[in-house]
């Protein structure tokens, strides 16, 4: 699948929640792999790895290249495990335009590797970091999104009214 015209994809950002994935990559130490981010919402802070599920792109199809966009290697949707559906709503979006901000229904994945993955991709991260999840809790330029997957935030499936 093939990304919208930035013109187009700007006006679906202003105008309807973006469906994504998040992949919480852990190592076989038991820490989370997180990037520095590039780009708008959430720049200039350390974020699980992720992406945006495209137009007429199944959900197989968009974790497989989200996954080899972000870590630089396919991982089967098999290898995951499903955490639950988040909310990530966000005053900034990435065009870095201030009149209307970005909202994400998010599917986080855990991934758990054999060992670190090596070679990753600097085009929408400026470094890479892998960090216990005591340490990411404490990290002041860990993204609160990102915290919310280790302080007990619960996803959709389990709020209750």
């Amino acid at each position: 699948m093939k990304k919208l015209p930035k013109k187009v994809y700007t006006e679906v950002v202003r105008n309807t929640p973006l469906v994504s994935i998040d992949l919480i990559i852990e190592d076989a130490e038991g820490r989370i792999l997180l990037g520095y981010r590039l780009n708008s919402p959430a720049k200039h802070t350390w974020f699980v790895l992720g992406g945006v599920i495209r137009k007429n792109e199944s959900f197989l199809a968009a974790f497989q290249r989200i996954s080899t966009a972000e870590l630089g290697f396919k991982i089967q949707l098999t290898a995951a495990s499903f955490v639950g559906v988040y909310e990530h709503i966000y005053p900034t979006n990435f065009t870095d335009t201030e009149d209307f901000g970005t909202h994400y229904i998010v599917n986080a994945f855990h991934v758990q590797l054999s060992k670190k993955a090596i070679n990753l991709p600097k085009d929408q991260h400026a470094e890479y970091w892998w960090a216990h999840k005591k340490e990411l809790l404490a990290h002041k330029e860990v993204h609160a999104n990102t915290k919310n997957y280790f302080n007990g935030q619960q996803p959709f499936s389990n709020y209750q009214e």
